[in-house]
């Protein structure tokens, strides 16, 4: 049965009914403003990358570049890319807005934040981010992953406070819109429990090919366990949470752990 907007939580707004073809269409234009975009560009990404003479560990990406030679528009520019990169979520709120409260219920983001959001993040973090090191490591030594470049921390006073908000914005667009969206609106479509997960895990990971196949591997794992979670708990918060703690230590721990012991990381 198609999913219709009540006029009466929209009044003088004539909505069209949503059929499952334009909820079909809605996804697609949602994922290409976003991270289905991602997902195109990491795919020839790994794909170009496979056709190089060097082997995969021998070949690099980097995290948070630099954007400007001045400091001052470097910032600018940082912060605004942070910015403007939310829109997407801005986007799916608007489109999943209830009139009544509480009004971002369909996307696991009802009532208010609440303690156990921070422990639960804190726990999931620890699940995902202990083996994931592990993986990354694993990974490259098989010629399965790039070498991973992060930004250091030492170029500006205000690397590291931007990172944690680069941090932030990585964890709200992929909570909010891979999980959070993607499930409302598959589940408008009927989809069983199980191939929401695994659709959203393989998207979640796709767009990290360009680190390699360990990359991919890990954030399908990482997708299929907060996938079950929002199952069962109907809550992104906790998500968004230990994507955040997951990030920081990505962005910030990495380089620091890097600038320790660069053999262990082959930097």
């Amino acid at each position: 049965m198609p999913v219709t907007f009540d006029a009466r939580e929209s009044p003088g707004v004539g909505y069209a009914p949503l059929s499952p073809a334009r909820i079909r269409w809605e996804i697609l234009i949602v994922l290409m403003l976003s991270l289905g975009a991602s997902a195109i560009y990491a795919i020839l990404s790994i794909a170009h990358r496979l056709t190089r003479e060097e082997s995969l560990s021998e070949q690099t990406a980097s995290l948070n570049q630099s954007l400007s030679d001045s400091p001052l528009f470097d910032l600018f520019y940082q912060v605004t890319g942070i910015f403007i990169g939310l829109a997407p979520v801005a986007l799916v709120i608007f489109l999943l807005w209830q009139e009544n409260k509480p009004h971002c219920a369909r996307l696991g983001l009802a009532g208010r934040p609440r303690w156990s959001d921070a422990w639960g993040g804190l726990l999931l973090a620890a699940v995902i981010g202990v083996p994931g090191i592990a993986l990354y490591l694993g990974a490259r030594s098989l010629n399965l992953n790039v070498t991973v470049i992060p930004a250091p921390l030492d170029t500006f006073w205000w690397t590291i406070p931007v990172l944690v908000l680069a941090a932030l914005k990585a964890a709200l667009l992929e909570e909010i819109i891979v999980v959070g969206y993607l499930f409302a609106r598959l589940r408008d479509l009927t989809w069983r429990p199980w191939s929401i997960i695994l659709t959203s895990a393989i998207l979640r990971g796709s767009y990290h090919l360009y680190q390699g196949f360990g990359g991919f591997v890990g954030n399908v794992a990482m997708g299929i366990v907060f996938g079950v979670c929002y199952q069962r708990y109907g809550r992104t918060r906790p998500l968004i949470v230990a994507h955040w703690i997951l990030d920081i230590v990505s962005f910030v721990g990495y380089a620091w752990a890097i600038s320790l012991f660069p053999d262990l990381f082959g930097v």
